[in-house]
């Protein structure tokens, strides 16, 4: 049986973007978002599972997969968080949902947060995986860290030098020694999408957008006093980076007024490494509260 068995796939137009989704069940709407360097088969082992009570849209944020790659500018804008998370709003109404829960993982919890900020009207429930907001991971960075998540720093640089240097040997860059913790079929997912130069640009693209954009937006948001009204459950890896450089429930705090969470026994890819619990976690959170 192959990933996502059962589920729709279609392309959904935005603003002349195509979005890739896959959809499935029928519940309350639920939006499943990807991390880096992933698409929306890392979700292929907790989909289907809360499809079972959910109507679940797992997409690829626009630069990844199979979504489309509009054209970047000078502040990378098209690239921020901000824009994903618009996008992402523009195509749950195009299914029919105006109001909706939202998970994300890594650059996907990024983009979830952002939604939350930006379209509390739309926002019901918001699960974040293993990150903290970016003003707070970015003012987080001393040597050990900046060593070990040296990948944001090399992505961040100019055009064409990360690009370049990625292309001598992109499996070693984007997977390593962490291509054993993904299936097969994910994996060859993933090997397929950064494969592209193109697709390899706008990843780029993405991280130059968080020391731009999204790090303004942030501050913005911090300066205004404008919190997070949905209910928030942050989840990380006991192995993590985030685990060790942050306490997350209080970070999430200083952001939102309703927070709970823990750490998983696992490392950075939660739904990969730990897809039976962070399941149970995100179904007893989501079923707690009704768009």
């Amino acid at each position: 049986m192959g990933m996502f068995e059962g589920f729709r796939t279609l392309t959904v137009e935005t603003d002349g973007v195509p979005v890739h989704v896959r959809t499935a069940g029928d519940g309350p709407p639920l939006l499943l978002l990807h991390g880096f360097p992933q698409t929306h088969a890392m979700w292929h082992a907790v989909a289907p599972r809360l499809a079972e009570e959910f109507t679940v849209v797992a997409t690829d944020l626009r630069g990844y997969g199979a979504s489309g790659r509009p054209a970047t500018t000078g502040d990378h804008s098209p690239y921020s968080k901000r824009a994903m998370a618009a996008e992402q709003v523009r195509v749950m109404r195009r299914l029919g949902h105006d109001r909706f829960h939202v998970a994300g993982h890594d650059r996907g919890a990024r983009c979830a947060y952002r939604m939350a900020l930006d379209h509390p009207g739309s926002v019901a429930r918001l699960a974040v995986l293993d990150v903290v907001p970016t003003a707070d991971a970015l003012a987080a960075v001393d040597a050990p860290t900046a060593r070990q998540l040296w990948r944001w720093f090399l992505l961040a640089q100019p055009h064409p030098v990360p690009e370049t240097m990625i292309a001598a040997d992109p499996e070693a860059f984007y997977f390593g020694s962490t291509a054993g913790l993904f299936v097969p079929e994910a994996l060859d997912a993933y090997r397929a999408a950064v494969g592209d130069p193109a697709v390899r640009h706008t990843m780029c693209e993405d991280y130059r957008a968080m020391f731009g954009p999204d790090l303004d937006h942030d501050l913005e948001d911090r300066r205004a006093g404008r919190r997070i009204t949905a209910p928030v459950l942050a989840l990380w890896g006991r192995r993590s980076h985030t685990e060790r450089r942050h306490d997350v429930l209080e970070v999430w705090r200083r952001w939102a007024d309703d927070v709970r969470g823990q750490g998983l026994d696992c490392g950075h890819f939660l739904p990969e490494e730990a897809p039976g619990r962070t399941y149970a976690e995100l179904r007893a959170f989501f079923s707690s509260g009704s768009p």
